[in-house]
């Protein structure tokens, strides 16, 4: 033993110079080969480096320490001869100070070859399991294993706050023609910042942040942070066994939409915590009876005015609000009060800041090469190449991640029409074809059918949405029947339509009458939420209320109406936050809404009509069950244009309660007006957004009306209602009381 410990025998270990050169100068792409502990022809060679180290000496045993020997002109290389294989660890000095670690080079590959062929395949269903950051522990040693797929990269080392953001330390080791490089890196912590330090092309890319990453710093700052996601206590056991019921066509769903920066601030105007929104989110969501939060993309972005949007971390929630935990905790707080949690779920596009997907390993990796392909004009932004396996299975991957880690209930999918076709947005020649010449985008939708299909088939009881902005056939359809498979798409037509219709004068009206009648016609080719969502009220669109005409009263009294008539049109519902108090200003992300409005009778009696609305909807399956069937609607009278009165019942089950629902949508009263009901009895007057509690004149039906054996409208029954100016009456059919 004391002859392999001579220096020249020592230094016999140390590797050929063109790679000692490459290591120092932080080029060596397989240091796995020459670092660590090695066959050697005269027993075992160990090359460590540990740059600003005096000495380093190895341990092998309890008594057994073997010093290393400096090699000549490599500060921070140091080698040995071992008579044999056998685990170790290393001590080293620097001047007065001096501390015992695990080397990274002495533990084996980790990923295995079934990992990566189904990798490569594109079938590894929880990548972030495989990829990422993953807090482990490898014989007894804590640590975090790294692995990222850079199929084009010449070198590969992870860098961060525990190695000095040294290249040279933590080179990856490449596995093979896959594409995916790796590392366990001992007494890494949960808390450590890291990125990926990538060569291609002969040159050294900008570091990259980890495409699945579980945590990143705070913006601007751009690093990924180690989370330890594994092993969480859920506390929603319960809610887990029984959401399916709450996520089908059959039931009530009303969503609120939240953009959790703006919301509501806390003192000194900063964002509310993920904790802090557990308790007054939550329970303002559960008071306005609403069923489901949708949360604007909390998906990891660098730029506040992109919304979230724009994400670069697809598998981080953002720091902005806390940490992966805490956010855990609101969906718990959520689901403990009776409420779903969607999430905006953004795979049609990401941005092209140098530290995320774009040119990942010096090559066009994620996005196409081809700009046509591969860039948004409208956002500036690159697209998915879901023509590779690996990217459509980085994303598939990610909408189960939300769920299973995060329990989310479903996500609501961004942007869908601009993934559907190759000349979405684009002039003649700015597009290419697809294979057949169209202008489908037969990759994505492909993607979309295998991620619907896949996250249904992993766990049925969530829910898929659509915004899809076009008459795209069969978007809600299974994909079995041919259909892009979600469970629901966006109305982005009647949300149109209606408003446009809202937005005219009500002496105009009766020559747009059709605009509120045309969704009938397309109501249940999908199964529909109806949404007024952002969108509506940024870029100059102004807020809801201020887009209806008339002077105060009139503005207040039209959105009441317009409501009423969401409320009681088929299809589910969904509105953005601050719309349900008549939010004066339209939204601005950089600050809070505007509750002090609640002081104002017209703006609370808003919020209560939209609680009250929720009540209803929520406890009459005249108004839910039937949402996507045309046996839920019929019309008594939609052709009064003169008048710009609509009638129409909705409908139940056989045993159900039928609802008749009569807007008069001018600033008139409607004295003694006959409408026909399909039954007799009493109808009671269930809801009237004129009602003084709600800000309005307090005029009405005295509580229902009695139906008379008079035939109207094509009914059988019939009764004189008030109707107040710009108003929305629901009547309930109530007992026969003859």
């Amino acid at each position: 033993m004391a002859k392999l410990l001579t220096r020249d025998m020592a230094l016999k270990a140390a590797p050929p110079w063109d790679v000692v050169t490459a290591l120092l100068d932080g080029h060596l792409a397989d240091p796995f080969q020459f670092l660590g502990l090695r066959v050697h022809p005269e027993g075992f060679a160990l090359n460590v480096f540990v740059p600003g180290a005096d000495t380093v000496t190895c341990i092998t045993g309890k008594a057994t320490n073997t010093p290393l020997e400096p090699v000549e002109h490599a500060p921070g290389l140091f080698c040995t001869l071992l008579k044999k294989d056998q685990p170790y660890r290393l001590s080293a000095t620097a001047g007065e100070t001096n501390w015992t670690f695990e080397d990274p080079y002495r533990f084996g590959r980790v990923l295995s070859d079934d990992d990566l062929y189904y990798l490569g395949e594109g079938s590894m269903h929880r990548l972030w399991k495989t990829l990422g950051a993953n807090v482990t522990e490898i014989d007894g040693v804590a640590g975090v294993h790294f692995a990222v797929w850079a199929p084009n990269a010449e070198r590969v080392a992870v860098v961060g706050d525990f190695n000095v953001w040294d290249v040279r330390r933590h080179g990856m080791r490449r596995l093979g023609a896959s594409g995916v490089w790796e590392i366990f890196v001992p007494g890494v912590m949960p808390g450590d910042v890291y990125k990926y330090a990538i060569r291609a092309n002969g040159s050294d890319l900008p570091l990259k942040a980890d495409p699945v990453g579980f945590g990143s710093e705070h913006p601007p700052k751009t690093g990924s942070v180690v989370r330890d996601i594994a092993g969480h206590d859920w506390k929603d056991g319960a809610w887990m066994e029984g959401r399916a019921a709450r996520h089908n066509t059959d039931v009530p769903i009303s969503i609120y939409e939240v953009n959790l920066a703006s919301w509501k601030r806390a003192e000194g105007d900063r964002p509310l915590s993920y904790e802090e929104l557990a308790t007054d989110l939550v329970e303002y969501v559960a008071y306005m009876g609403f069923t489901h939060i949708e949360l604007m993309p909390i998906t990891e972005h660098p730029f506040d005015g992109s919304w979230g949007y724009q994400p670069v971390g697809m598998y981080a929630p953002t720091i902005r609000h806390g940490t992966p935990d805490e956010f855990r905790a609101l969906v718990t707080a959520a689901h403990n009060k009776g409420l779903s949690v969607l999430l905006d779920w953004v795979p049609a596009h990401f941005p092209t800041d140098e530290h995320g997907l774009a040119q990942f390993d010096g090559t066009h990796l994620y996005e196409h090469s081809d700009p046509r392909e591969g860039f948004h004009q409208d956002w500036n932004t690159l697209i998915f190449n879901f023509g590779r396996r690996e990217v459509v299975n980085f994303m598939r991957s990610n909408a189960l991640y939300w769920m299973e880690e995060y329990h989310l209930d479903g996500i609501r999918v961004d942007a869908v029409a601009s993934m559907l076709y190759r000349d979405y947005s684009r002039k003649e020649g700015e597009w290419v074809p697809n294979a057949h010449g169209g202008r489908e985008n037969l990759e994505a939708i492909a993607f979309l059918q295998e991620t619907n299909t896949f996250v249904y088939g992993e766990d049925a009881s969530i829910m898929t949405v659509a915004e899809e902005s076009t008459a795209f056939p069969g978007v809600s359809r299974p994909v079995y029947h041919g259909g892009l498979g979600f469970g629901f798409k966006w109305n982005m037509g009647w949300m149109n339509d209606t408003l446009r219709y809202m937005e005219e004068e009500p002496i105009n009206r009766k020559y747009h009458h059709h605009l509120m009648t045309f969704g009938i016609a397309y109501a249940f080719s999908e199964n529909f939420v109806l949404p007024i969502s952002h969108d509506e009220v940024v870029h100059g669109k102004g807020s809801m209320l201020e887009k209806m005409p008339g002077n105060d009263w009139e503005k207040f009294a039209n959105l009441r109406a317009y409501y009423g008539f969401m409320w009681s049109h088929p299809g589910k519902k969904l509105l953005f936050m601050g719309q349900e108090f008549a939010q004066r200003d339209e939204w601005n992300h950089n600050q809070s809404l505007d509750w002090h409005l609640l002081d104002a009778p017209a703006h609370s009696g808003i919020q209560t009509l939209v609680r009250d609305l929720n009540a209803l909807y929520r406890s009459t399956p005249a108004l839910y069950l039937n949402d996507c069937r045309p046996s839920g609607f019929g019309w008594i009278d939609g052709g009064d244009m003169e008048n710009s009165i609509y009638v129409y019942q909705r409908i139940g089950g056989s045993d159900d309660p039928r609802a008749i629902i009569v807007l008069n949508m001018t600033p008139v009263e409607r004295s003694d007006h006959r409408i026909g009901l399909p039954g007799k009895g009493f109808w009671r007057e269930a809801l009237n957004t004129d009602g003084v509690e709600y800000g309005g004149g307090g005029r009405g039906n005295l509580g229902g009306v009695h139906a008379e054996a008079v035939e109207w409208m094509g009914q059988s029954h019939s009764a004189n209602v008030t109707l107040p100016p710009l108003s929305a009456v629901i009547l309930i059919e109530g007992e026969d009381d003859t």
